[in-house]
């Protein structure tokens, strides 16, 4: 099973629009915030270290969001990050931000290692890849020995 790593939130004035919720941009703002905390605290990687001295980017190439909910000021939103998939260059994650039991948004992304000097896509580092290693989810193989029961039909996606 993959680890996940969860940041709860208050939401603030500052994150709301004039009527009272969760402006959307914000949550992309809040989700960057996430990604730093979850490198720095979880794996062991200092994010501005690896920005302003190793040079090393980790911008978004691809997005896609689903907002479910209202989020309003003064609740608690707890962002929740997996890894979805580890590639050579890039890694997709997925972030759920829930208050309480209830889903307000679904994050997928795409984030691919750049060189900041050149603004090339390089490949991860092997400390980053090593450290992104412990999130890695389950080989289908894993998954398959796990969950494979001689009554229960098995499924593909």
């Amino acid at each position: 099973m993959s680890a996940t790593f969860e940041w709860p939130i208050r939401i603030r004035f500052a994150h709301c629009d004039p009527a009272g919720i969760v402006y959307f941009p914000q949550y992309l703002v809040l989700t960057n915030m996430l990604v730093e905390d979850w490198f720095t605290e979880r794996l062991g990687i200092d994010y501005a270290q690896m920005i302003s001295v190793r040079r090393v980017g980790l911008p978004i190439v691809k997005l896609d969001c689903e907002f479910s909910r209202p989020s309003r000021m003064g609740e608690t939103v707890t962002l929740a990050l997996t890894v979805d998939r580890i590639g050579q260059r890039s890694l997709r994650i997925t972030i759920v931000g829930r208050c309480g039991d209830e889903v307000r948004f679904r994050a997928h992304q795409v984030l691919v290692t750049t060189s900041l000097e050149s603004g090339q896509s390089i490949d991860i580092p092997d400390d980053i890849a090593a450290a992104l290693a412990r999130f890695a989810p389950q080989s289908e193989a894993e998954s398959k020995a796990e969950s494979q029961h001689p009554t229960e039909p098995e499924f593909r996606q």
